[in-house]
């Protein structure tokens, strides 16, 4: 299948110097509740760049998206969107967020979530027209929801409805596409087909892609870059950089061992991987810690 954004290239190229990330995030730190949640984060993210933002729940990945969203004021730090400080509307972010609930009975089709995306900073009913139906259409094919389009969203399977969003967020020709913890209520294979349409979607039309999640090995294949969070810190760069022992060590405050077995990333602290799966960092009583990334 072959996607066609039409307009997305020129538009990337044209708005963003050569060289220019799509995204900085410079020195971000956040307090909530009197907890540290983001402790100076910092990272870019460059045009068609695949990168996961990884850490174990509670780790502040949803937080640090709602501080690129504009939607939580960092006590320190910024944010920028192609050099520029980002302003309180910008459909040069689209978002897919964590959990939609969708009712069975609500008579919306995929088509009208999608047609969203063009609507939603409007007001009144969107009238009907040929261009706007053209570029619906165009949407669902580059997601390849084409034959569930006039489908009740409501009753789509969790993978046909992370099409529907996906296409819902491309719309508006963002350069930048955030997703929070999109394979987290996926099975294996339709996990499979987001990552794989995610990461075509990138290279095809150099659409900078930020995906959060907290297991990294779905994501090895395709990812350019690593965003690990742990303790509130963050490290970045290539997945060989960052998943190591010296990196992790040093943002978890003790000592971690990384083994690679049979194509698979595993993260051990504390000691020898004889212990039950547990979240990595939360150390109790010393036991050791083995947790599947």
């Amino acid at each position: 299948m072959t996607t066609s954004l039409r307009g997305a290239e020129e538009r990337t190229s044209s708005d963003v110097a050569p060289g220019t990330a799509v995204l900085e995030v410079d020195g971000i730190s956040v307090s909530l509740g009197g907890r540290q949640i983001l402790d100076t984060v910092g990272f870019r993210v460059q045009p068609g760049e695949f990168t996961g933002l990884i850490g174990s729940n509670g780790a502040g990945k949803t937080t640090l998206l709602r501080v690129i969203l504009g939607l939580q004021a960092p006590g320190s730090g910024r944010v920028l969107l192609a050099g520029r400080p980002r302003r309180r509307r910008n459909s040069s972010i689209g978002y897919v967020p964590q959990k939609i609930l969708l009712d069975p009975d609500m008579p919306m089709r995929a088509r009208d979530i999608v047609g969203l995306g063009l609507d939603g900073q409007r007001l009144g009913i969107p009238l009907p027209s040929a261009r706007r139906r053209a570029a619906v259409d165009e949407m669902l094919a580059a997601v390849g929801a084409e034959r569930f389009a006039d489908a009740r969203v409501g009753t789509l399977s969790g993978g046909e409805q992370q099409r529907v969003l996906i296409a819902h967020a491309l719309i508006a020709r963002p350069r930048l596409l955030l997703l929070d913890e999109p394979l987290a209520n996926l099975d294996l294979r339709s996990g499979q087909a987001v990552i794989a349409l995610l990461h075509r979607i990138a290279i095809d039309h150099q659409i900078a892609i930020l995906l959060s999640a907290h297991e990294m090995n779905p994501l090895l294949p395709v990812m350019d870059r690593v965003v690990y969070l742990a303790e509130g810190r963050a490290a970045s760069g290539t997945t060989d950089e960052v998943i190591c022992t010296e990196v992790l060590s040093g943002l978890y405050g003790h000592h971690v061992d990384v083994l690679h077995v049979h194509g698979r990333v595993i993260v051990v602290a504390g000691g020898a991987p004889d212990q039950a799966p547990h979240p990595l960092g939360a150390v109790v009583d010393g036991d050791p810690i083995i947790h599947l990334r």
